[in-house]
């Protein structure tokens, strides 16, 4: 009788922890075990989610001190043959993550899968006339699924269902905190599918969600009671068309699944140009880029968040595209990052931000069998501001949450950069250890400032030097350091290593090297 009560206590507590994306005053938290939780990740290649795979994918896992894997499951292997489904895949991915005590995020590679639609089963792709792709303007065929076919649709939803129902049983864990619904969907080659059945629904009205005049405001278009794609849209008609299309597909797989085990769901976006409003046959059109986020908002409710995969580059670029995606209304997350050293920095944006996780592409090194030695050289620029953050992730969490961080990264001209503390100002410039004046080979250099209170803050950052000028009714005063102390954080406490002053605290301020280092600094007025 007592096991049996102990059993029932565990499931309870186990559904009780279920994870979760909560809000406040427009600040996002993602909450595993109760608690604000940051996805310090990485995601694999395309086709490494298999058993096989799973030693070269842990070495790089291991390298890179994540708390987080994201990996793909595939449509095509769960349903080999029409109802009959394999979740021997899932099991694997779900005791390797447990075995290295890292959570995951899987990925629904199904209908989409950048574009196309060639992670559906076999059996999908030979019966192209039930499961097409959509047609071209000018009648041509092109690589990717309709989103306008109620069979593809069915097929899907009784599919990821299927997913959802399996795992709501297999992990009780948790192992999982949160689910991509499909990826990086859209089409290229065509603005819209121009079919038949598309036409027919592209001449109708536009939904009623759609004409509400918050939506129509947010989408810059004039409010009107009703009216066909193009009435409303003009110019837009074609890809706001496509982007309803393809997200209430994909809403509706989502809202199926949820019901199943109600996880976080998000959806990746191909990115567009951030700068200049380019039009959709310049981009994947349909997808959840910048521009139509009020469309997916409105056709797919089920969907927690979009997330921008991020393979620009120049600061400019990436710090608009972050701009974009963190919305009151929407979480900021990069799921996809290009391993480039140079975009480690952005991992502080996205934390100061309160986002919910950063993760670089590709982490794993599809060569036959490379060493350990070159895995952990390769995933070196992320792995050691992981091994930074992993002690204090749940403070960075919550900090994020709280906005009580600000961060700055090197911009290309390596110009100074300045971030307002309320009674104090810090200015921060870029260059190496002994000689702040002298400008990094590489625009790398970034830094973090919690706020603990009004003269105490943590201060993480690298390449880069910092220093402080007082602001208000102190402005122009004398200053100092009262102290500033290395350390690091265990089990929620700052842990003193060393008290820095003299050469490591002159000019002004401390200077960060290559590697990580937190401080605790305390000002006062003189």
């Amino acid at each position: 009788m007592l096991s049996l009560l102990l059993i029932l206590l565990i499931i309870g507590k186990g559904f009780s922890q279920i994870p979760k994306i909560i809000e406040k005053n427009g600040r996002h938290a993602l909450l595993v075990d109760g608690k604000p939780f940051f996805m310090l990740g990485g995601q694999a290649h395309n086709s490494s989610g298999w058993p096989g795979m799973m030693p070269e994918l842990y070495t790089a896992v291991e390298a890179m001190h994540l708390n987080t894997l994201e990996v793909p499951i595939y449509w095509e292997q769960i349903e080999t043959q029409p109802g009959k489904f394999n979740f021997s895949v899932v099991d694997t991915l779900l005791a390797k993550a447990r075995a290295h005590h890292v959570h995951l995020v899987l990925l629904w590679f199904a209908t989409w899968k950048n574009g196309s639609n060639h992670y559906m089963p076999d059996w999908m792709k030979e019966d192209a006339a039930k499961y097409p792709n959509i047609t071209g303007n000018t009648g041509q065929p092109v690589d990717s699924p309709s989103p306008n076919v109620k069979a593809t649709l069915e097929a899907d939803i009784k599919a990821f269902t299927q997913v959802m129902r399996y795992l709501k049983k297999a992990d009780m864990q948790h192992t999982v905190i949160m689910v991509q619904v499909e990826n990086e969907s859209g089409a290229w080659g065509s603005v819209r599918d121009y079919s038949p059945i598309a036409q027919k629904l592209f001449d109708g009205a536009v939904p009623a969600e759609l004409l509400k005049p918050e939506v129509l405001k947010a989408l810059n278009v004039p409010v009107v009671i009703s009216g066909t794609w193009q009435q409303v849209f003009g110019n837009r008609a074609d890809e706001y068309f496509q982007a309803w299309s393809i997200a209430r597909f994909i809403g509706q797989v989502a809202a199926a699944g949820k019901a199943e085990y109600p996880l976080p769901m998000y959806v990746n976006a191909a990115l567009r140009e951030p700068f200049g409003n380019p039009t959709a046959n310049n981009y994947e059109s349909g997808g959840p880029t910048d521009n139509v986020i009020p469309i997916w908002k409105t056709a797919a409710p089920a969907i927690d968040l979009l997330a921008p995969d991020i393979y620009l580059q120049g600061s400019e670029k990436i710090l608009k595209v972050i701009d974009l995606y963190d919305r009151p209304d929407n979480t900021l997350f990069v799921p996809e990052a290009a391993l480039n050293p140079n975009n480690s920095k952005y991992l502080y944006e996205v934390i100061a931000r309160g986002g919910i996780g950063f993760s670089p592409f590709g982490i794993d090194d599809n060569r036959p069998s490379p060493s350990v030695i070159e895995t952990t050289e390769r995933l070196s620029p992320f792995s050691q501001e992981f091994i930074m953050a992993a002690p204090m992730m749940r403070e960075l969490a919550e900090w994020g949450f709280e906005g009580k961080i600000k961060a700055v990264v090197e911009h290309e001209d390596h110009t100074e950069q300045k971030i307002d503390l309320g009674a104090w100002q810090a200015v921060v410039s870029f260059g190496g250890r002994g000689n702040y004046e002298q400008v990094n080979t590489q625009p790398n250099g970034k830094i973090m400032i919690v706020k603990l209170d009004e003269n105490k803050f943590i201060l993480i950052g690298t390449s880069c030097h910092i220093t402080f000028r007082p602001l208000g009714n102190n402005s122009g005063r004398a200053w100092q350091y009262l102290k500033v102390e290395e350390g690091a954080y265990k089990k929620g406490i700052f842990n003193s290593l060393r008290i820095l002053n003299g050469d490591e605290t002159d000019f002004g301020g401390p200077r960060f090297g290559a590697k990580p280092v937190v401080l605790q600094t305390t000002l006062i007025i003189r």
